[in-house]
Formats: structure tokens, C-alpha cells, sequence
């Protein structure tokens, strides 16, 4: 159920935003240019996307996910740890799970995974690209369907000049599923790399409850979650990371609060075939 949590607060593929990290003097000052119509951009984001989908393929990397489940006063009550291999397999995300709490998967758990993997794979191979392989994703064009968007403006980050702008969920958009209508929930800043039309960061909270499970399980109000990504040899973007606060109730009786700490790096470049075992690779 918590995994579900997961995936539905990461959304597509944080905490409160910290500041912008400093920018070395290097950095040149923010261009006095007009912003561009937002709604063009997201459309060039999409597009530029789909060239690099295949580029992306050659790629894996290593996701370390750190869960602190938290006491109600705010201490941590215990902490897991999972490491994960992310490769792509017909421009779908696969994860592979290797270790746990830094120690390799036992036998059985090995063989647990390997079956799961068999079956991700074989959904990713018969799902069209540009197509979502698993039923809670929404895309970044999508996402802004069903908002409302308010004060673009041209900010740099780590001396790249990015278009950031506002959104808040638009209470009359036609939704349709679970992610949708939590989406409308959502209030936040999108920053997009104005040279590469990529997503360089979005900050965003759920500003309602929202109940998922068959109304089971609760999101509160105020969960939260930070995602990043970079360019990454000069070649494409990926994921650097992920912060997530989340506080969920089941049947308003049991309490879930969670500090996740997403870390991705240890990016190879490798080709895989069709014999291929999950997650192997060869490097370049």
C-alpha cells in the first residue's frame, strides 16, 4: 500500500522547497528577454522528450530510497533502506530491487524480484511508447490540463536559465482516475531548463485529503514532495532525486507519517538485448 503512496505523491514520472543553491559569480544575469507563452513550452517539453526516449534506454542508474517512518512528535521511529537498478525497456521505466537496508536479497528474495521483473518487462515490451505502463502516472502536459497556472518567470539554477511558473489545481477540470483527481489537489512551481525544454524541478503539496484503496487509505493535507532532475553527460536529463513528506490515516484510525529521501547517481551507459538479464549492463 505505502509503495502505492509513493508512486502517487512522485506522480510522473518535497519537502518545503529549500533555497536555490548559490550561484558561483561565473554565472551570467537572468535575460530581460519576454518569457515564452508557458503553454508552447510544455508542448516543446513533450516533444523534445520523445526524441530522447530512446537515447534514454542506453542509460541505467542507481536509486537509493531511504524511508524514516516517524513517531507523531515528529522523531524517527525506524528507517529502511532499499537500492534499486533503473533501467528503460521500450521508453518504460523498470526498477530493479537489489539490496535492502544494505544487505543483498536472500535467495527467495531474489527470485521474488526476478518474477516481478519478468513481469514488468513484459508489460514495458507490449505497451506502446509514450504510453504509461502502470495506471498511476501523469504527464507533465496533462498535469497542467487540470491546473491553473500564474506568474511565469525566468530564475537560474545552477547557472541555467530556467522558466518557472505557479500552479494550483483547477477545482472544475474534467479528471478521470485517481491520479487526475488527486492531481487537482495539488498546488506548486514547475521550473522548465529553458535551452533543453526539459523539467528541471517541480515542488509541490496536496492542499486536501484525498482517500485512495477504496477510500481505505488518507493522503492528508500538507504532504509534500521535492523532485530534480539534470543533464547528465551532456546527453539527456535523469532523475537526481526526491524528497517526500508524507502523512496518510487508514480508516482515520491508524497514523502513517514518512520522511522519503529518493537519491539517484551511478549513471552507465550500456546496451541490452533481449537475452539480457534485468539490470545488467555494459559499460561505455
Amino acid at each position: 500500500m505505502f509503495s502505492l503512496l509513493l508512486s502517487s505523491m512522485l506522480l510522473f514520472t518535497q519537502h518545503t522547497p529549500a533555497a536555490p543553491p548559490a550561484l558561483p559569480s561565473a554565472c551570467t544575469s537572468v535575460s530581460s528577454a519576454p518569457i515564452p507563452d508557458i503553454s508552447g513550452l510544455l508542448h516543446q517539453v513533450v516533444d523534445h522528450q520523445r526524441q530522447l526516449d530512446m537515447t534514454r534506454e542506453n542509460y541505467t542508474y542507481r536509486e537509493v530510497q531511504v524511508t524514516q517512518e516517524l513517531n507523531r512528535d515528529g522523531s524517527t521511529k525506524k528507517t529502511e533502506t532499499e537500492d534499486y537498478d533503473v533501467f528503460f525497456v521500450n521508453t518504460h521505466q523498470v526498477e530493479r530491487l537489489v539490496e535492502k537496508d544494505g544487505k543483498a536479497l536472500t535467495p527467495d528474495e531474489e527470485r521474488k524480484e526476478q518474477d516481478r521483473i519478468a513481469k514488468s518487462i513484459a508489460k514495458a515490451q507490449s505497451t506502446p511508447p509514450g504510453q504509461s505502463a502502470e495506471a498511476d502516472t501523469i504527464s507533465v502536459t496533462r498535469l497542467l490540463e487540470i491546473m491553473k497556472v500564474d506568474h511565469p518567470r525566468r530564475i537560474l539554477l545552477d547557472c541555467r536559465s530556467t522558466i518557472a511558473f505557479d500552479f494550483t489545481g483547477d477545482p472544475h477540470a474534467k479528471a478521470h482516475g485517481r491520479i487526475e483527481n488527486l492531481s487537482k489537489k495539488l498546488s506548486g512551481t514547475l521550473w522548465i531548463d529553458e535551452q533543453d525544454h526539459q523539467v528541471r524541478r517541480i515542488i509541490a503539496r496536496i492542499d486536501d485529503n484525498f482517500r485512495i484503496g477504496f477510500g481505505l487509505m488518507s493522503v492528508q493535507k500538507g504532504s509534500n514532495f521535492t523532485f530534480d532532475q539534470t543533464l547528465v553527460k551532456n546527453e539527456l536529463w535523469l532523475p537526481t532525486g526526491a524528497d517526500i513528506h508524507l502523512v496518510a490515516h487508514a480508516l482515520g484510525l491508524i497514523g502513517y507519517r514518512a520522511n522519503i529521501h529518493v537519491t539517484d547517481g551511478s549513471y552507465e551507459k550500456f546496451h541490452a538485448t533481449a537475452s539480457q538479464q534485468p539490470g545488467a549492463r555494459t559499460t561505455q
